[in-house]
C-alpha cells in the first residue's frame, strides 16, 4: 500500500489504527481522538504516540527570562538559569517525544514517515534513495538553501534526540586557530568538558558492544585504517550501552543496533538532554518546556523588556494560536540557523535596531563530508550505530575521519561509512529579503568541492592499502558535502557578541548555541563543545549577574 504522499506505508498501521483506546489505556496517557475527517496518517500517529497529541499548554505571558530551543546549549541555560534562582520558560517548536523498549515511537529512514521530517513531504539521504511521505510535524528539519541543505532538529531535546552520539573534544592547537583566542582552551579543558562528560556519562564502547555482530562495520573500518598506517581513536558517546545490550538480549525493540539514529531512538538509547539537563531543570520548579511553540520574531521594547511573538502548533501543523511573550532576559538555543534568522531579521526590520554588522556573518557547515568505501567481508551483519572510533590526518588538510554506519540500512551491504570533518575556513552569511521576510544563505559548490576532495583523497589512501572498494557510487556517493549536520555561527563570539554570548547592542540577549561558534569545530563533532561553552558562558553571566 502506499500513503496519499506516494510514501510506503507499514502493514501494521491499520491494526495500530484500530487500537487507539488499548493502547491509550497501556500507556497510561490522555488520548485525544482525531476529528472524523482526519488524515489516515494522523489517525496512525494518534495510535502510535498518543502523548505527542496531549492538549499543549500555553507558556506564560511573561518569565524572567526565555530560553528559545532546547538543545544542548539551551537545556544548559534552563538549568543553570533555575539553578541560580532564574524562573525561565523554554519554547520548543517541536513536539515533545517519549521513549518505550517495545513501542515504534520513531520512524526509521529505511522506510521514513512523518514522523522523521518537520513538515516536508520528499527526502533523499546519503545512499540517493529518495522518499516521499505525508507532512508532518516530525524531528528532522532539512532546510535547504543554494549550494547545501541543513539538517537540523525539531524536538524537545533538539540535536541530542537525532544525532550519533559521538562528543569529542579537539585539539588545542586547532581549536586556537578557529577561535583565535576568544575562549581559553584550557578552561574548557580542565573544567567544562569535564563537567559535561560527567553529566552525559560520556563513555567510549565497551568491548562486549564493539565484539557484537552489529559492529562488524565497525571492527572492519578499524581493521582497514590500521593497514593503512593510522591508529583509530575510541570516540566518547552518548548512548547508554545497557539499553544497547537489551537490544541485543531481545528485551528491548532493536534500535541502535539496527540503523537508526538520524531520526530518534525509540527506547532512549541516547542518553539525550530529556533524560538530564532539561528533566533535572524541570525538577527544581523553576523551569518548564513548552513543546509546539514556534518562536517567529524577537523584539525589545522602549522599557527594556523583550518582545517574543510565538505561533502555537499542533503536529500536523494546525495553528492553534499566536501569542505575544515578553521577558526580561532572552536566550537564544535555536541553533546556528533558528537563532540567526532571529537575529537577522529583528536587525533588518528595526525590532533589535542596534545589533552589529557581525550578525549573519561567520557561517560554516564543519567541513562535513559523507563517505563510503567497500569490505565485502561485512555483509549480512547489522548496522550499529554507535560510533567506535575515529582518525585524524593533516598529510594535506586537516581532517577527521569517523566510524560511521549507513542511514538507513539495517542490515550491512558491504560499504564502510565514514564522517569526515575538514577544516574547512569557508564562511558565508545570512542575508534578509524584504520582499518575503525570509533569512536565507548561499554556499558555494567550489567550497564543497574542496572538502569533498580533501576527505575523498584520504577514504582512497585507506580503500588503496586495505585492498578495499574506494568506488561505491552503486549504493549512494563514496562522498557527499551536499548537506551538513553540523551548522555553526551566524551569531560568532567576540564579533557579534562579547566572549561569553551577551549580545552587543541589547543588554540581556543571549546567543547560547551553535551560532556562537565560528563555523567549525575544528575537526570534530560539536555537540560536546557547543555544551561545554554554554557551561562557561551562563556560569560567567549569572556570575555578573549581566
Amino acid at each position: 500500500m502506499r500513503d496519499e504522499g506516494g510514501g510506503l506505508v507499514h502493514r501494521r498501521a491499520f491494526f495500530k489504527a484500530t487500537g487507539l483506546a488499548a493502547l491509550a489505556g497501556a500507556v497510561g496517557t490522555t488520548l485525544t481522538m482525531p476529528p472524523a475527517t482526519a488524515d489516515p496518517r494522523e489517525v496512525m500517529f494518534r495510535s502510535w504516540v498518543p502523548e505527542i497529541f496531549a492538549p499543549i499548554p500555553d507558556a506564560p505571558a511573561h518569565t524572567e527570562a526565555i530560553v528559545v530551543g532546547s538543545g544542548f546549549g539551551a537545556a544548559v541555560t534552563a538549568l543553570r538559569l533555575a539553578e541560580a534562582g532564574i524562573t525561565n520558560t523554554v519554547l520548543e517548536r517541536g513536539s515533545r517525544w517519549p521513549n518505550d523498549p517495545w513501542r515504534e515511537i520513531f520512524t526509521g529512514d529505511d522506510l521514513p514517515d512523518g514522523r522523521g521530517f518537520w513538515h516536508r513531504t520528499t527526502f533523499t539521504g546519503v545512499t540517493k534513495v529518495p522518499m516521499r511521505f505525508g507532512a508532518f510535524g516530525g524531528v528532522l528539519d532539512v532546510t535547504e538553501y543554494p549550494g547545501i541543505d541543513v539538517w537540523r532538529a525539531a524536538a524537545v531535546g533538539g540535536g541530542s534526540v537525532i544525532f550519533t552520539g559521538a562528543m569529542v573534544a579537539p585539539e588545542r592547537r586547532l581549536f586556537d586557530q578557529v577561535f583565535g583566542g576568544v575562549v581559553d582552551y584550557g578552561e574548557l579543558e580542565r573544567v567544562y568538558y569535564p563537567k559535561v562528560r560527567q553529566m552525559l556519562r560520556l563513555d567510549t564502547m565497551p568491548a562486549d558492544i564493539y565484539h557484537s555482530d552489529p559492529f562488524a562495520h565497525s571492527r572492519a573500518w578499524d581493521d582497514q585504517v590500521r593497514a593503512a598506517g593510522y591508529q583509530p581513536v575510541p570516540n566518547d558517546s552518548i548512548f547508554t550501552w545497557d539499553i544497547l545490550r537489551g537490544e541485543l538480549a531481545g528485551t528491548s525493540r532493536a534500535s541502535a543496533t539496527a540503523a537508526r539514529s538520524n531520526l530518534g531512538n525509540s527506547n532512549g538509547a541516547k542518553f539525550d538532554l530529556n533524560q538530564n539537563y532539561l528533566r533535572y531543570a524541570a525538577e527544581t520548579g523553576r523551569s518548564q518546556v513548552y513543546p509546539g511553540h514556534r518562536v517567529d520574531t524577537i523584539a525589545q521594547d522602549a522599557g527594556g523588556k523583550f518582545v517574543v511573538t510565538v505561533t502555537k502548533l499542533d503536529p500536523t501543523g494546525a495553528v492553534l494560536a499566536t501569542r505575544t511573550l515578553t521577558c526580561d532576559k532572552l536566550f537564544l538555543g535555536a541553533g546556528s540557523i533558528g537563532t540567526s534568522e532571529l537575529l537577522v531579521r529583528a536587525r533588518a526590520t528595526g525590532a533589535l535596531p542596534d545589533l552589529n554588522e557581525h550578525v549573519g556573518a561567520g557561517w560554516g557547515t564543519n567541513g562535513d563530508v559523507v563517505l563510503a568505501r567497500g569490505a565485502s567481508s561485512v555483509a549480512g551483519h547489522g548496522q550499529g550505530v554507535p560510533s567506535a572510533s575515529r582518525i585524524f590526518d593533516e598529510s594535506s588538510v586537516a581532517l577527521t575521519l569517523e566510524n560511521w554506519y549507513i542511514p538507513g540500512v539495517p542490515f550491512e551491504t558491504g560499504a564502510l561509512a565514514s564522517l569526515g570533518m575538514v577544516l574547512d575556513p569557508a564562511r558565508a552569511g545570512f542575508g534578509y529579503d524584504p520582499a518575503t521576510d525570509g533569512v536565507g544563505l548561499s554556499w558555494s559548490t567550489g567550497v564543497q568541492q574542496a572538502v569533498v576532495d580533501a576527505a575523498r583523497a584520504i577514504d582512497h589512501r585507506i580503500a588503496d592499502r586495505a585492498g578495499a572498494l574506494a568506488e561505491y557510487g552503486a549504493l549512494g556517493y563514496d562522498a557527499n558535502a551536499q548537506f551538513t549536520a553540523h551548522p555553526l555561527g551566524g551569531a560568532v563570539l567576540g564579533k557579534a557578541t562579547d566572549a561569553f554570548g551577551r549580545v552587543h547592542g541589547h543588554p540581556g540577549l543571549y546567543v547560547m548555541d551553535g551560532a556562537a561558534i565560528p563555523g567549525s569545530t575544528a575537526t570534530v563533532n560539536p555537540s560536546l563543545t557547543i555544551t561545554a561553552l554554554a557551561e562557561r558562558n551562563i556560569a560567567a553571566i549569572v556570575a555578573a549577574g549581566r
